[in-house]
């Protein structure tokens, strides 16, 4: 007998897919039509390219889930996607456009590709890859295992290595945030390998105390001092703004101060989708890093809390889902994207408030950007096909133990 995936598909992940990217596409049009209009653009220019990969997504969604996981495990299929990433990387370098001073955009066209966010997906499957070839060993040796010296000509087998090619390969544009965010997501995928659990709260301590001291240490030394350091020269300006945003309304702390006005202008129930204020040049980057500021002066703080819980459910379903998989590669690739998408909610949140610099990070489905949004879809791709396997996988043994005891 045999089962058709269509018939197993986790309807408590799609729908919530399908509603958050119906609800950035509106966000993305109000966000971005009145600025548009105002330099003599069509209203819709943003909007329907994001549209555009938004179609392409739905196709990658189901071609993705049609496919079986073991030629979504083939190391050489990993190794290709790596290969024309690390390229991918360089030409955004070498030939990208330069905005807000970092190179990590290749224009073709119409289209923009950004590399960067090709890598979260990319560390979690080769993580997940990675790790699930070792847990007899993880089991016995705990976390000795992955931290192993490996020989030069095997460096693509050892994780570390890959990851500080991978990760460190964004210090040259400079994007310090999606660097944030790729290392975040490789501690979240070390700390469910099958080491101890015992590991994630000291890494958890060690991750706050050593960010603890390096804010401090920053605040003593003085922002101007540390604008001079190769490469950090270029967030001075976000650390003088988490510091004290107020000091400099109409410089460093232009944003984060008009993001707390836009808060603020939408109380309770909001003024009403469109009719932001803050979006029309007061707060820059509206339409994606701080858009969620938007979002709260909109809808307000009661309709933004409703749209921060169907994000949070679609995360908690997705890590369910790594939580219930039998197979190890399964497990950690579907709570590795559900932890990607919850830091990259956190560092947004954080950033957009005051309670971390702010990073530049954009918000999951509602902030304007392709390029993320198809990150996101091939991600929720993986958990479905993932979840549509391990529930046929069931299926199987339930029904080969069923006929077992009338034989």
């Amino acid at each position: 007998m045999k089962i058709s995936k269509r018939h197993l598909l986790n309807y408590s992940i799609l729908v919530p897919y399908l509603l958050l990217s119906i609800l950035g596409l509106i966000v993305v049009y109000s966000t971005t039509s009145a600025i548009l209009i105002e330099e003599g653009k069509s209203a819709l220019q943003l909007v329907r390219s994001q549209g555009m990969f938004w179609i392409f997504s739905l196709i990658l969604i189901v071609l993705i889930y049609k496919l079986k996981l073991n030629f979504l495990r083939k190391e050489r299929l990993l190794f290709i996607v790596m290969f024309v990433e690390l390229i991918l990387l360089a030409l955004a370098r070498l030939i990208g456009t330069p905005v807000n001073g970092a190179y990590g955009w290749i224009s073709v066209g119409p289209l923009t590709i950004q590399p960067a966010e090709y890598l979260k997906i990319i560390i979690v499957w080769y993580l997940a890859q990675r790790f699930s070839k070792q847990q007899d060993e993880i089991g016995i040796y705990d976390f000795q295992v992955l931290t192993q010296n490996q020989w030069i000509p095997r460096a693509f087998n050892d994780w570390r290595f890959v990851l500080l090619v991978m990760i460190g390969s964004l210090a040259i544009f400079p994007d310090l945030g999606n660097a944030t965010i790729l290392a975040l997501v490789a501690l979240i995928m070390y700390t469910v390998s099958g080491i101890a659990h015992r590991w994630f709260i000291a890494f958890i301590g060690v991750l706050v105390g050593v960010s603890a001291l390096s804010l401090s240490a920053i605040s003593m030394i003085g922002v101007d001092k540390f604008s001079k350091v190769p490469v950090f020269g270029y967030v001075a300006k976000r650390f003088s703004a988490y510091f004290n945003p107020f000091a400099d309304l109409a410089g460093a702390g232009h944003q984060l101060a008009n993001s707390y006005f836009a808060m603020v202008n939408g109380g309770w129930f909001g003024l009403g989708l469109g009719n932001s204020i803050e979006k029309r040049g007061y707060l820059p980057e509206a339409h994606t890093d701080f858009v969620f500021s938007i979002v709260i002066e909109e809808f307000g703080f009661v309709g933004a809390s409703l749209i921060l819980a169907l994000v949070f459910f679609l995360i908690l379903r997705i890590i369910l889902v790594g939580i219930r998989a039998k197979n190890p590669f399964n497990s950690m690739m579907a709570i590795g994207v559900g932890g990607m998408m919850l830091v990259q909610v956190f560092v947004n949140i954080g950033g957009i408030s005051g309670i971390i610099p702010s990073t530049g990070v954009t918000f999951p489905f509602l902030s304007q950007g392709g390029n993320s949004l198809l990150v996101l879809s091939v991600a929720i791709a993986f958990v479905l096909n993932i979840d549509a396997s391990e529930k046929r996988a069931q299926l199987y043994e339930e029904l080969e133990a069923h006929s077992s005891n009338y034989m």
